[in-house]
């Protein structure tokens, strides 16, 4: 059961900045971990505070300030039902493909060059590869510009026609001083977000409250995209500044922002508060009594790892544990490894590996962009769930695990500790032998895990999202 949230009492008006979904839906099909938190914390807000309380915003870019949106708009996002791909199924060895292919009929002809001069024409190929990716990155990021912009003007000609021949700022007929302009998505690839934050603070008085995430791009820019580096360190060293209150999604990321702060010489408003973080989403609990997916594994048959592929989410990590697993036990006693999520950034390589062997004879299954019926299937039919993340925020699908009653076993660093508490077990990511053995005993003792998971349907406590968006509104009273 949930933990019940009183209804607080509300004494300021909260702006909350939606223009972020609006872009990210653009060009996406599905929300990420980002989206859904922030969704599911807008969603609560409203419900506790009101329709008068609690408003939205998008921007308008021509003038740098904002323009409130109905809430109905926000919530649309994220209904309506699309297509997903069904698993990947292993790929055939390269030289095997019915012709040959491109790269087959460039093989041959490269591999009877002398090998220095194979090596510097696949290293000049290789960097001109990396200067195309980086050309595409931006393109995609103003293409993503332009359609925001767009739908930003699309959504005010549906407003009332006493709403479209508003001044300069729309909401100035509605803001007052001391109301609360809040930050909860992911804004950083906004243009002029500092202008527009400091406009809000001095022409109408308003406070700045910003949600943080993590630090990832800046703690560790090999796991990021070059154009989000810069974007992201732009935004926080002059969005920062202007915050009145900051608060974090886990107590590791209030340390980083801190820390953060203080390595750039300037001062925040007060210690970053964590706030407790939802379990689950709303969406998840209306597909668990709809019928199972038949192109999923079966039930009992397979380990669980939920995540976007990308280079911090460290699934080579679990490749080479399977690939250890199976040269030390029988086969069919080893499950099927399930990674669910799309692929992304920095993993070509990795996606290269795991085709050349055949994705370990079967072992190793990509169900791609899973929906929330079929992630919900997959949680309950798993042995257990892996999240073997080098950094993260918080660990949303450590929580969601353990919601289902699934044992959850994940590494010991930054905030997983904290969403995975006593009930999860934990491995060190940068030791190989330690997450195979913690892996492998749980394997080996299936009276155990019986055990484990019983535990976990007992004593998990869920949080509920009210429990984190009164913890919002108790920061600016």
């Amino acid at each position: 059961m949930f933990r019940t949230t009183p209804k607080p009492d509300i004494d300021v008006r909260i702006w909350i900045d939606v223009e972020d979904l609006f872009v990210y839906f653009q060009a996406n099909r599905r929300p990420s971990g980002i989206q859904r938190l922030a969704f599911e914390l807008q969603k609560s807000l409203r419900g506790l505070g009101g329709a008068d309380r609690i408003r939205f915003v998008r921007h308008i870019t021509s003038s740098l300030t904002f323009s409130e949106v109905p809430w109905e708009e926000v919530e649309a996002l994220f209904t309506g039902g699309v297509a997903h791909a069904p698993p990947r199924a292993p790929d055939a060895p390269p030289l095997a493909a019915p012709g040959g292919g491109w790269r087959a009929r460039l093989r041959g002809p490269l591999y009877r060059l002398p090998p220095t001069v194979r090596l510097a024409l696949v290293q000049a190929g290789r960097a001109q590869f990396g200067v195309l990716l980086a050309l595409a990155s931006a393109l995609r990021q103003q293409i993503a510009a332009v359609r925001g912009m767009a739908g930003l003007a699309a959504a005010v000609a549906r407003l009332p026609a006493d709403r479209q021949r508003l001044p300069l700022v729309p909401f100035t007929g509605s803001v007052q001083p001391g109301d609360v302009l809040a930050v909860l998505g992911s804004p950083w690839s906004m243009p002029n977000y500092a202008i527009m934050l400091d406009t809000a603070r001095r022409t109408h008085g308003m406070k700045v409250l910003l949600l943080a995430y993590d630090l990832i791009p800046v703690r560790h820019p090999e796991w990021c995209d070059a154009g989000l580096l810069w974007h992201f360190s732009h935004w926080l060293e002059t969005c920062l500044p202007l915050c009145d209150v900051v608060l974090a999604i886990s107590r590791s990321s209030a340390r980083d922002l801190e820390r953060y702060a203080a390595s750039k010489g300037f001062a925040l408003p007060g210690p970053v508060g964590a706030i407790p973080i939802g379990t689950g989403f709303g969406s998840q609990l209306a597909v668990l009594t709809q019928a199972g997916a038949s192109h999923l594994p079966a039930a009992g048959t397979y380990v669980l790892f939920v995540s976007t592929i990308e280079a911090r989410k460290n699934h080579q990590l679990l490749f080479r544990v399977w690939r250890r697993l199976l040269e030390e036990m029988p086969a069919e006693q080893v499950p099927t490894l399930v990674f669910a999520g799309r692929e992304g950034w920095l993993v070509a390589d990795l996606m290269q590996q795991l085709r050349n062997v055949g994705w370990l004879g079967g072992k190793i299954l990509h169900v791609d962009n899973p929906s929330d019926s079929e992630l919900v299937q997959l949680y309950q039919g798993c042995l257990f769930t892996l999240f073997p993340s080098l950094y993260e925020g918080w660990g949303l699908p450590v929580t969601e695990s353990l919601a289902l009653g699934k044992p959850c076993i994940i590494s010991n660093v930054t905030s997983l500790p904290e969403a995975g508490g006593t009930l999860a077990r934990y491995f060190d990511p940068d030791d190989l032998a330690d997450v195979a053995r913690v892996i492998h005993e749980t394997l080996a003792d299936r009276a155990g895990l019986a055990a484990w998971e019983a535990q976990v349907k007992r004593d998990f406590r869920p949080v509920s999202w009210d429990e984190s968006a009164k913890a919002i509104l108790e920061s600016v009273q």
